[in-house]
């Protein structure tokens, strides 16, 4: 039986839309100084940020480090390929699980279920290359179910974001 997931669009004014381009860009900022910035009473920005918060439009705070400062400036894309079944006889294996095993380890920072010849793309960082083939040897290609991947080393990034584009009209704003 096929599984239907429906996500409710959430409906967001002109206000919200000013505060979330706001806390994309800091979140440090108080809710005084939001409330300034879009000429708004403070209790109107604390309101409209616990709603956010509460409907999940607002999922978590962070801050975001340099990796090259931290010993993971290296970054890779890698390329995954899952077998569905590793012998003919053994029960099925599916895209998540393999998916959800490899999230498990904290060199990944991204894990993602895709289309295509692949089936999952997967950001990891670590300190070198050899650190990267390290990990791509001795740790991802022995997760069941994985067949083949395919490593693409980061030699520059030009742009890199956890922002989200907030068009009003797609919104649903007023």
């Amino acid at each position: 039986m096929p599984v239907i997931i429906t996500i409710m669009l959430v409906k967001l004014d002109g206000k919200d839309a000013a505060i979330l381009a706001l806390i994309q860009e800091n979140s440090n900022l108080t809710a005084k100084q939001v409330a300034k910035k879009i000429n708004a009473p403070i209790t109107t920005v604390f309101a409209k940020i616990k709603r956010m918060e509460e409907l999940g439009v607002i999922k978590d705070y962070r801050a975001i480090v340099a990796p090259e400062k931290l010993g993971s400036g290296t970054a890779a894309f890698i390329l995954a390929s899952v077998s569905y079944r590793a012998k003919a006889d053994d029960a099925p294996i599916s895209q998540r699980t393999v998916a959800e095993e490899i999230a498990k380890f904290p060199e990944v920072q991204e894990v993602h279920i895709i289309t295509g010849d692949w089936d999952l793309l997967i950001k990891l960082r670590a300190e070198n290359v050899d650190a990267i083939g390290k990990f791509v040897v001795d740790k991802l290609r022995l997760i069941k179910g994985l067949e083949k991947t395919l490593t693409c080393m980061v030699f520059e990034t030009v742009k890199e974001t956890t922002k989200i584009s907030l068009s009003l009209k797609r919104l649903g704003t007023s």
